[in-house]
């Protein structure tokens, strides 16, 4: 997995000691008691904490990636590593690309906090800029940029098409799934609020109001956005989804409205880049019109109701950036990142009432 990672800090550093004891007994045929290990941190998430670990057997090595929750939260489904790991068994032969998960500890003495452990998939994760090879060359960097786009469209659509029973029909219920959306996230706004935004108030009341009459029933990630994509070299073929923490049974119409809301096109406001995204935006690749249409061609049908899924999408992911940077505030986290989430909030929220208003982009 091609993707920057720093030593973790003081605050975030895991028991490099104690994590060897453990993984010397969960995973005796990739760890030994002789063997040395090296943590380093993806410091680029903004929710659940992802560490590099480098196994070195006498002169064999691999790596590995340990996943587990932010410090100062408490608990909830989002930051449920045990779900979490059991939804990458589950998924492991339905086609879906995700990494193998190999363990999971459910012990909290043991780094902190829950983990899991899964393989390190090798390849590209694409974020605020493309990679140089690809920029070099500005017609291609354009093609590049097009065939990315259509595969976002095609696997986010081959992954709502997946069978759902077994372990996975247990993720959640979907009947009731988009009122229960609506009504948890509005919650979730008036809990972290910090300061007012009328435009959020606004925009939870037009959702309460314009909900879908049918709904239909899929396998949701809730989190599918670019850079948790690992892409090939050429970035047309997508080698594993990541971060699954969020995903359930719903309404797939939510999950396309998540993906257009973190989608940046050219002409948003550069504060939306910033947040290291933006690489959508270079020329080639599609608008978020053009993604939905692509998005309805895999499905095999239109999107109807394209400007709900939008504005809630916009609404949901607003009301995280407002739980982290509440998080921020309250001293939970030092990341300064976090900082300029309280900016984010209003931006995302103006956009959507531009889409309620009929002057957005992204119908």
């Amino acid at each position: 997995m091609s993707d920057a990672t720093i030593p973790p800090g003081d605050v975030r550093a895991l028991p490099v000691a104690t994590l060897h004891r453990w993984l010397t007994g969960a995973l005796p045929s990739l760890v030994s008691g002789a063997s040395t290990i090296t943590v380093e941190q993806f410091p680029a998430g903004f929710s659940n904490l992802t560490y590099r670990v480098d196994v070195d057997n006498g002169g064999c090595a691999h790596s590995l990636v340990l996943r587990r929750p932010p410090h100062g939260v408490a608990g909830g489904v989002a930051h449920d590593m045990v779900r979490e790991y059991g939804i990458l068994e589950a998924l492991q032969g339905t086609g879906v690309p995700v990494p193998a998960p190999l363990a999971c500890c459910a012990d909290p003495a043991v780094v902190g906090a829950p983990f899991y452990v899964m393989e390190l998939v090798e390849g590209r994760i694409v974020r605020g800029a493309p990679p140089p090879d690809w920029a070099r060359d500005e017609q291609g960097l354009a093609a590049r940029m097009r065939q990315l786009s259509h595969a976002f469209a095609t696997t986010l659509a081959a992954l709502h098409a997946v069978p759902v029973h077994g372990a996975l029909a247990s993720l959640g219920r979907p009947q009731g799934y988009v009122a229960r959306q609506v009504e948890g996230w509005t919650r979730r706004w008036i809990a972290a609020r910090t300061h007012d935004v009328p435009a959020m108030d606004r925009l939870a009341t037009w959702l309460a109001a314009h909900q879908p009459a049918s709904e239909r029933v899929a396998l949701l990630h809730n989190d599918f956005k670019i850079d948790n994509l690992v892409l090939d070299d050429d970035g047309t073929t997508v080698r594993a989804i990541l971060d699954w923490e969020m995903a359930t049974i719903g309404d797939p119409l939510l999950d396309l409205g998540t993906s257009l809301a973190y989608w940046v096109e050219a002409g948003d406001p550069p504060l939306f880049a910033a947040l290291g995204l933006g690489v959508t935006a270079l020329p080639g690749s599609l608008t978020r019109r053009e993604l939905i249409e692509a998005y309805g061609q895999a499905v095999g049908e239109p999107v109807m109701n394209a400007r709900f899924a939008l504005c809630f999408g916009r609404f949901k992911v607003a009301v995280i950036a407002q739980q982290i940077f509440a998080r921020y505030r309250q001293g939970h986290t030092t990341d300064r990142r976090f900082a300029m989430l309280g900016d984010v909030v209003p931006a995302l929220a103006t956009l959507a009432a531009q889409e309620l208003e009929g002057t957005g982009r992204g119908r």
